[in-house]
């Protein structure tokens, strides 16, 4: 039987700035398996050799089986050439320490919260793919090998071995943590992926936060759901060993698997003057419901008159007047929040942020970032193709913001002098200044 190849999307190229060239030097990471061969050939001979290691004589994979497109710069998602993927093996590779084999593999227990953390780690060292490659914590760098790390698993299996250790379950039943798996059984050579599901990016629950490796290194992304292709095809499952988190000191905890639910602290810590770790969760949670508009350079810890306007905004969602919709967060709004109930904040309902930083039109930070769909984006997209940088859109520019206008941005960016976090790819305001004067 063959391992299988499957297809991913080729973002922009590993940042230079220094900041970045000190972590992936200072993040060591195995070259077990490179060599200075042609990288198609060597892929072949690699998945070769791990497919016999752990199929066992008279099962190798033909080397034809590795075939691989030609690199293509600017591949916009949704054209994504053919990557391979390793078979099962152990921890660190076929010379590591063999794996627990058993008919019904035991899982380990592990909360959401960790899944997503470990899953976080690569994407912060840049993990390069390679699917001959095992990282330092002994786990192959390709996307089977990723959830298989995430989920703390034995030892590296594929995307025709993952089902066994989950349970399916439907769209509706998502959590961070759950994966969406595509495993083409009739040909494991075509189009088998697998993406760590990190928790939905609207409120319509089209497009989601997908952690996944895939070309050249892991990357965390809004994706739209289930994937950029093969949708039909990807089938969403939960990871059995998967346990509550921490419940909190004299609450129930809540239904298997879901987050602990932070009790109301008090009106005390909201309002002028408020300056805590509540303010910046409330905040991120009015976000995720719809009032992102209200923010002009994201939550934080200190109140503004941008926390007021969003927890008014989702008060009114709920139908509320009054005192009931004065901007401050009270026990009712504080549960709706946190237990995600409730109505969603209407687009356009808080309105424009007012300009940040005397920069006139700039509508702020928190329109510009994955899963973002305004008419803001529209206009910047169109000013970046006036500016000349128009060759990374296939398509539009549009009002969801893309990969493409992230990297527009940065190209802009660049051409300004700027390097490391002040070329991103995120218009702030003085990008907005610039690109408009």
């Amino acid at each position: 039987m063959e391992s299988p190849v499957f297809e991913e999307i080729d973002p922009a190229s590993d940042c230079d700035c220094p900041g970045c060239v000190h972590w992936r030097r200072a993040l060591p990471y195995s070259w077990s398996g490179r060599t200075s061969a042609h990288p198609a050939a060597h892929r072949a001979i690699g998945l070769a050799a791990v497919a016999s290691a752990v199929l066992g004589a008279g099962h190798t994979v033909p080397v034809a089986a590795a075939q691989h497109a030609p690199h293509r710069p600017d591949v916009s998602t949704g054209d994504e050439p053919e990557n391979p993927q390793g078979g099962s093996a152990p921890l660190y590779g076929p010379d590591g320490r063999p794996p627990q084999l058993s008919v019904a593999p035991k899982p380990t227990a592990i909360t959401r919260t960790e899944i997503i953390n470990r899953a976080r780690t690569w994407v912060t060292a840049k993990v390069p793919y390679n699917m001959n490659a095992y990282w330092s914590d002994g786990y192959r760098q390709d996307c089977s090998g990723y959830v298989s790390m995430a989920w703390r698993l034995p030892g590296n299996e594929w995307t025709g071995s993952l089902a066994q250790y989950g349970e399916r379950i439907s769209k509706e039943e998502l959590q961070p943590g759950d994966i969406l798996l595509f495993h083409n059984a009739s040909d494991p050579a075509n189009g088998s992926h697998v993406t760590v599901f990190g928790g939905w990016t609207d409120a319509s629950h089209t497009h989601y936060t997908a952690y996944e490796q895939t070309r050249p290194h892991t990357r965390r992304q809004s994706t739209p759901y289930p994937y950029w292709n093969d949708s039909g095809r990807y089938v969403p499952y939960r990871y059995k060993g998967v346990t509550p988190q921490e419940p909190v000191s004299g609450k129930d905890g809540g239904q298997p698997g879901a987050p602990a639910v932070t009790p109301y602290p008090g009106a005390a810590y909201f309002g002028p003057g408020a300056n805590n770790k509540y303010v910046t969760q409330l905040g991120r949670m009015l976000v995720a419901r719809g009032a992102g508009g209200s923010y002009a350079s994201g939550p934080g810890p200190r109140w503004t008159d941008a926390d007021r306007r969003a927890t008014r905004a989702f008060q009114q969602a709920q139908g509320w007047t009054g005192a009931e919709a004065d901007g401050l967060p009270g026990p009712h709004t504080w549960e709706l929040l946190v237990n995600g109930k409730g109505k969603d904040v209407k687009d356009g309902a808080v309105g424009p942020p007012p300009a940040s930083h005397g920069v006139p039109g700039y509508p702020g930070r928190a329109l510009f970032r994955p899963g973002a769909n305004n008419a803001y984006v529209t206009q910047l997209g169109r000013q970046l193709v006036r500016k000349g940088f128009g060759r990374f859109y296939q398509v539009g520019p549009g009002p969801r913001w893309t990969e493409a206008d992230r990297r527009a941005v940065e190209a802009f960016q660049r051409t300004q002098g700027w390097r490391g976090g002040a070329a991103d790819g995120y218009p702030g305001p003085e990008t907005w200044r610039r690109l408009f004067s």
